[in-house]
C-alpha cells in the first residue's frame, strides 16, 4: 500500500500579517533556493484519512482528518514516500502505539512537532522518512537551542570552578600569613627550614651585632689578632716620655 505525505504551509497564527510572512518565507527558502520553510505534514495510508500530531492539554496528540483538507493550514503538495508491506490491521496497531507514545501535552515546536511524528510513523511503516527540507528549520532551531544550553552550562561550570579555585587560593594565602606570626611546631617537614620567628630574630642579631646563630661559630682569625697587637704598640710609642715616668 502506498504511503503518501501531505504538506501544508503553516498559516494558523491568527494574524494575516504573520501568515503572509510565513508564505513569503516558504516561497523564498523552499521554492526559490530549496532550503526549507515552515510546514505542517501528515501521512496517508489505507483509506482517505491522513494522520498527524498536534498540541492538546489532555489525551493523545495524534489525530486524523480527510487527506489534503486540514482547515488550519494552506495545502501545498503531496509526495509518495513508498509502499508498506503492513496490512491495515498492522497499520492500525502502529497507530494505537503512537497514540499512547505521543500525548498532546508533549508537543514542542522545535523538538517534537508534526513532522517528527510523521518521521516516526514512516519509519515504523518501513518507508523513507520525510525529505530534509520539510523540517529543516525546526531541526536547525532545536540544534541552536541545544548549543545555547550547552554553552550556558559550560559557562556556569567554569564560573563554579573559578570560584572554588579562588577560595582555595584565599585559604592558602591566609595560612601563609598566619604562619609568619606563629611559631610552627617542630616536624620533619619543616625542621630544615626553621621557623619564621627564629629567622627574623637571627637576622636582627646579625645586623646589629654581627652575631651568628649557635652552631655556626668559627675559630678566631689569627691575622686579626696580629693587627690588634700592632695597633696597641703604635699607641704606646706615640705617648710623651713624661707620661711614661708618671705611670
Amino acid at each position: 500500500m502506498e504511503v503518501i505525505l501531505h504538506i501544508y504551509d503553516v498559516t494558523n497564527s491568527g494574524s494575516d500579517k504573520t501568515n503572509n510572512t510565513i508564505l513569503q518565507i516558504n516561497k523564498i527558502f523552499k521554492d526559490g533556493i530549496g532550503l526549507g520553510g515552515i510546514f505542517h505534514s501528515a501521512v496517508q495510508v489505507y483509506g482517505d484519512e491522513e494522520w498527524s500530531f498536534g498540541f492538546c492539554e489532555e489525551g493523545t496528540g495524534v489525530f486524523s482528518c480527510p487527506s489534503g483538507k486540514n482547515p488550519m493550514y494552506k495545502y501545498r503538495e503531496c509526495i509518495v514516500l513508498g509502499k508498506t508491506d503492513f496490512s491495515i490491521f498492522k497499520v492500525n496497531q502502529v497507530l494505537r502505539e503512537l497514540s499512547r507514545e505521543w500525548p498532546g501535552n508533549s508537543y514542542d515546536l522545535l523538538s517534537k512537532n508534526c513532522n517528527h511524528f510523521c518521521d516516526e510513523f514512516c519509519e515504523r511503516l518501513g518507508v523513507p522518512k520525510l525529505p530534509g527540507w520539510v523540517n529543516r528549520f525546526a531541526n536547525a532551531g532545536d540544534t541552536a537551542v541545544e548549543i545555547a544550553g550547552n554553552t550556558a552550562f559550560r559557562l556556569r561550570q567554569a564560573k563554579t570552578e573559578i570560584v572554588s579555585a579562588s577560595k582555595v587560593a584565599y585559604r592558602f594565602l591566609a595560612s601563609v600569613g598566619s604562619n609568619n606570626s606563629i611559631v610552627a611546631p617542630e616536624s620533619p617537614g619543616n625542621s630544615n627550614r626553621g621557623t619564621p620567628r627564629f629567622q627574623v630574630t637571627w637576622f636582627k642579631n646579625l645586623v646589629s651585632t654581627g652575631a651568628k646563630p649557635s652552631g655556626t661559630s668559627e675559630p678566631e682569625d689569627p691575622d686579626e689578632n696580629i693587627i690588634q697587637q700592632q695597633q696597641r704598640k703604635d699607641a704606646e710609642t706615640s705617648l710623651p716620655q713624661s707620661s711614661r715616668h708618671d705611670i
